[in-house]
């Protein structure tokens, strides 16, 4: 029993932890303005449009999407759902803040090495997240139910097509703001290319490496 007690104790842990990491990650994206994953795209739209604090906008954004998954499979809800609605959204915008102290009119140079740091580093948060297994996101579980609740397509495909929607949602609405078609690449980018096609084999890197070793616990040799 203590056994699981702690496992689970490790688990939640681990899934604060990736939490955090990716939240600090985004914030770097943020900086670095040459694009952010396909959901924190549509967020930059939403977050040009309505006139609301970025961490209380997530949440409520996160909740309606919340409420999508309870009422058709809450089967993918745990923990973790929680721990990223509640916490991803303030600690984004408090490193955000925090950065634009720090870090003024960055140079290109200077937005690339963010770009680079911020990928590492939402590969490593997302490789404690999910190894930790307590619950997806609830942008992940809108995909999970539509390929295996709904049956309507393989999840790889299914998951394409959510991002490209909200990449393009999230343009539309910072268009809507105001936004010029210049900045665009500042939300739907570089980056948002790299997080949609690059990051399963270093996420896979660090599961294998850092995540599952932790999960396990450390053999002596």
């Amino acid at each position: 029993m203590n056994i699981k007690i702690d496992n689970l104790k490790k688990r939640i842990g681990m899934s604060l932890f990736g939490v955090i990491i990716c939240a600090i990650s985004v914030g770097i994206f943020k900086i670095a303005a040459l694009g952010v994953d396909p959901f924190q795209s549509f967020m930059a739209g939403l977050d040009a449009l309505v006139p609301i604090k970025f961490g209380t906008l997530y949440v409520i954004t996160n909740a309606v999407l919340l409420l999508f998954a309870l009422i058709f499979d809450r089967h993918y809800i745990g923990i973790a759902t929680f721990i990223n609605l509640f916490l991803l959204g303030y600690i984004t915008q408090f490193t955000f803040e925090l950065l634009q102290k720090v870090i003024v009119n960055p140079s290109i140079i200077v937005r690339i090495i963010c770009l680079v740091v911020g990928v590492v580093i939402i590969c490593f948060g997302s490789a404690f997240y999910m190894t930790a297994d307590l619950g997806v996101s609830t942008y992940d579980a809108i995909a999970l139910i539509i390929c295996n609740t709904w049956k309507k397509g393989k999840f790889q495909y299914v998951r394409i097509i959510t991002d490209i929607v909200c990449v393009l949602l999230g343009v539309g609405l910072f268009l809507l703001a105001g936004g010029s078609i210049g900045m665009i690449p500042t939300i739907a980018g570089v980056g948002t290319i790299i997080t949609a096609f690059f990051m399963g084999p270093l996420i896979e890197f660090f599961n294998v490496k850092v995540a599952r070793p932790v999960l396990k616990g450390k053999k002596n040799e």
